[in-house]
């Protein structure tokens, strides 16, 4: 029987709290280079996307090559991408070289989250919810710190300051070549001890369907997660004329929240079944973000932690539900999905930008806040248990 290598999926988990301590930290200096730099919130909007676009095109991409060609020590090299892209956005003097910066940093992400899921899900030992939990909580605790650490350092500091934060690349380049070493081992490996389900649980036709219906819930989930993410601070500030930050700690209570809901959707996941957890948290979240624009600074800051939890248990399932229902290209459906949700949270912060511009911010989670109504259509969503036997 295997066994869930712990300590592997551990260093996964570090490494991607680290990676996404770096991308959120970058979110979070937002009024800083709106300030420095005389930003509009649709330039604002193409920072963002310029990252998600970068890893958005390039993680399927990835995912799909390292399918055939085993890379394990592409982690660490996608991390150096990361390193160079933060000294670049510390010494930015353009909007321009923002936006390459930022590009290389989505680069590094693009490399980094297909082929650390496979990781994840070679040391599952069977408990692929589970696994998936352990590795993308790493990256949602990474997300909740990015904003405190803006407040602490970069703020006082000024843009300079970020460039300290390449250590932590360094520090992820280290552990990643470690499991470098541990993913080439595995490769070595007599294939019969390898080996995966060859034959998806569901015809051609049914496959297609069931990945639009998921394709959609993703939509649901991250535009709505990119007025989070890119605009919550401004929303805040506006709203209920608060300073940065305090608005800052609510972007944090909103992170936390996500790593939470992150951690415990997978298990829930294995127990009572992936197609369960997606649509209870993507259609049970609406309720929700429809009072979020009508409530209290208080109030606001207690739907934010509901919203951001029961959003963040449903990618660790959206995610094996998607490599069960695809078996032996795990790499390519990790990067098709997680490229995805970076694409789309690109494509929303742009959009949703323009909006803010045109009429106000307020109207953005007023028309944002009835996404989640899209996670009826998760009824479409074939119970794989019911078609497969547990691996």
């Amino acid at each position: 029987m295997k066994t869930t290598n712990r300590s592997v999926l551990g260093a996964i988990s570090v490494a991607h709290l680290l990676n996404d301590t770096m991308q959120s930290l970058m979110i979070a200096i937002y009024p800083l280079f709106k300030t420095e730099f005389h930003l509009n919130f649709a330039q604002i909007g193409l920072i963002t996307l310029a990252f998600q676009f970068t890893a958005s095109l390039l993680q399927p991409l990835v995912g799909s090559y390292t399918d055939r060609h085993p890379q394990p020590f592409s982690l660490a090299a996608g991390m150096a991408c990361t390193f160079f892209g933060l000294l670049t956005l510390a010494l930015a003097t353009s909007f321009p070289m923002l936006l390459i910066a930022a590009a290389m940093v989505g680069s590094g992400s693009a490399v980094f989250h297909p082929e650390a899921s496979r990781v994840a899900r070679m040391a599952s030992g069977g408990q692929h919810g589970l696994a998936q939990s352990i590795f993308q909580v790493g990256g949602n605790t990474g997300a909740a710190i990015g904003p405190l650490l803006a407040v602490a350092i970069v703020l006082p500091h000024g843009q300079r300051s970020i460039a300290l934060f390449s250590v932590l690349a360094l520090v992820a380049m280290f552990i990643l070549t470690g499991v470098g070493f541990w993913y080439r081992h595995q490769n070595r490996q007599p294939k019969s001890l390898l080996a995966v389900p060859a034959v998806a649980p569901l015809n051609k036709r049914q496959v297609q369907q069931t990945l639009a219906v998921l394709l959609t819930l993703m939509f649901s989930k991250f535009f709505y997660f990119a007025s989070i993410s890119s605009y919550l601070i401004f929303y805040l500030m506006q709203h209920y004329a608060i300073s940065t930050e305090q608005a800052q700690y609510h972007l944090f209570y909103f992170f936390f929240a996500v790593a939470a809901g992150t951690l415990l959707g997978g298990p829930i996941g294995d127990r009572i079944g992936r197609r369960q957890v997606i649509w209870v948290s993507i259609l049970g979240v609406a309720p929700f973000t429809l009072l979020l624009p009508h409530v209290s600074l208080e109030w606001s800051a207690g739907l934010i932690v509901i919203i951001g939890f029961m959003l963040a248990s449903a990618f660790p399932a959206i995610v094996v539900y998607a490599q069960e229902l695809l078996p032996g290209r795990i790499g390519t459906v990790s990067g098709l999905f997680f490229g995805l949700a970076f694409g789309l949270a690109g494509i929303g912060a742009a959009v949703l930008g323009q909006i803010a511009d045109h009429w106000s911010i307020e109207t953005v989670y007023q028309i944002c806040a009835f996404l989640p109504l899209i996670g009826l259509l998760a009824v479409w969503l074939p119970d794989l248990r019911m078609k497969t036997s547990p691996n």
